[in-house]
Formats: C-alpha cells, structure tokens, sequence
C-alpha cells in the first residue's frame, strides 16, 4: 500500500506540473508533441528530417531527453533549430518538472512545433505525463517486430506510431503484417506511418499528421503546406 500510495503522490505531482506546461504551449500557440522510441530507433533523425520538411512555414524547436551527452542537441542547432539539452543523470525517463525548466530557456514565441525527444526508453516514458498535446512512438525494423507484444503499455499510448529504417526491411526479414497487427489489437486509432530518413519515405505524410494537430488547435494559424 505504501509503495502504491508513494507512486499515486509522485504522478499526482507530475501531472500538476504537466498541466501548468500544456497552459504555456497553449498560450504561445505551440503543439507539443512526445517522441519516445528504443536507443537508436531514429528519433533524432526523424525529427530533423520533419523539421526541414516542416520549414519555413512551420518553425519547429526541440527538447533533447538524454540520460548523458549533448551529441543529439548539437546536431539539431547545428541543422538550424533551437534546441535544449536535458540530461537525467540516470534516470530513464524525462518528467514535466525537467520539461518545465527546459522551456524557460527556449525561444516560444519563435515555435510552432515542439517536439520532445524522451529518454531511449519503452517502458518509463509512457507513465510520465509532460504535458505534450500527442505522443509519437517510434519503432525501427532491425528491432524486430515483436516490439508491440513485448511493450504494450507504450503502444496504448501511442497517437501517431511510426515504423522507422523501412529500406532495411528485407535485410531484416521484417514481418510487417504481424507488427500492424500488434499494434491493432492494441490500439486501432494510431495511424502508422512508414518511414525512412535515409529515402524520406513516409516525412510528408507524417509532416502533414503534425500540421493536421496543429491547424486544429490553432485554427486562426491557417499556414499552407
């Protein structure tokens, strides 16, 4: 009961501070989106390779969750976008009170979109609430296929799931009727989306899901794409 009731008061907390950063996107006309994916799935890749399809008319920053390092921070300030480098320390998860602090130092008056790259995590992230509008979960083919059976609390929560290094699919052997279907039974309402960084399969489509979330909150920004 005491581990439960302690694990009840630290989400309680979490989603008091979650709820004061949905207020200030809200207030600066930003859609904030959750990135979460295993280590090495293509987070970062695919981020930036939306950013530049999202530009000029969609000005994109970013929150960088890592446990250690600004390697993944670097490569987004130097593509051109304003960026913040959050390290756990250890911790495999970011929460809203690290998103909060991150936010007072980005430019919110000069973003669109937001997107935060969560730690390289399957499991943490999904519990946390960061106050982001919409979570996007990146799987990757030479992880297997299994990954929706083996981690369905974070695909439950998925509003946009994305199969990402689609060109390695036969290399892989990849089994893409069987990941659908898990997915499927576990939530029917997250499109998925295809992708590669390396051909940009799949950026247009999943740039115009981001621009579709972000003309419904804001529909006075009526950008064309």
């Amino acid at each position: 009961m005491t581990k439960i009731s302690l694990k009840k008061q630290i989400l309680d907390s979490n989603d008091a501070v979650a709820a004061t950063n949905r207020k200030l996107f809200d207030a600066h006309h930003i859609v904030a989106f959750n990135v979460m994916a295993s280590p090495g799935a293509g987070k970062t890749s695919v981020i930036l390779s939306l950013a530049s399809r999202l530009k000029p008319t969609h000005k994109v920053g970013v929150v960088e969750g890592d446990i250690a390092s600004r390697i993944d921070t670097e490569k987004v300030i130097a593509a051109g976008y304003p960026a913040f480098q959050i390290n756990t320390g250890g911790n495999c998860h970011l929460d809203a009170v690290m998103v909060q602090k991150a936010l007072s130092a980005l430019p919110l008056d000069d973003i669109h979109i937001l997107f935060v790259e969560n730690v390289g995590n399957l499991i943490c992230p999904a519990n946390f609430n960061l106050g982001t509008h919409k979570n996007i979960v990146i799987a990757s083919v030479p992880e297997g296929s299994d990954k929706p059976y083996k981690y369905p609390g974070m695909f439950m929560k998925a509003d946009i799931v994305i199969l990402n290094k689609t060109d390695l699919m036969k290399a892989f052997d990849f089994d893409l009727a069987y990941f659908t279907h898990g997915i499927k039974i576990l939530n029917d309402k997250a499109p998925i989306v295809l992708t590669s960084c390396k051909s940009k399969r799949g950026i247009r489509e999943l740039a115009n899901l981001v621009i579709a979330k972000y003309r419904k909150n804001f529909a006075n920004h009526n950008f064309e794409f």
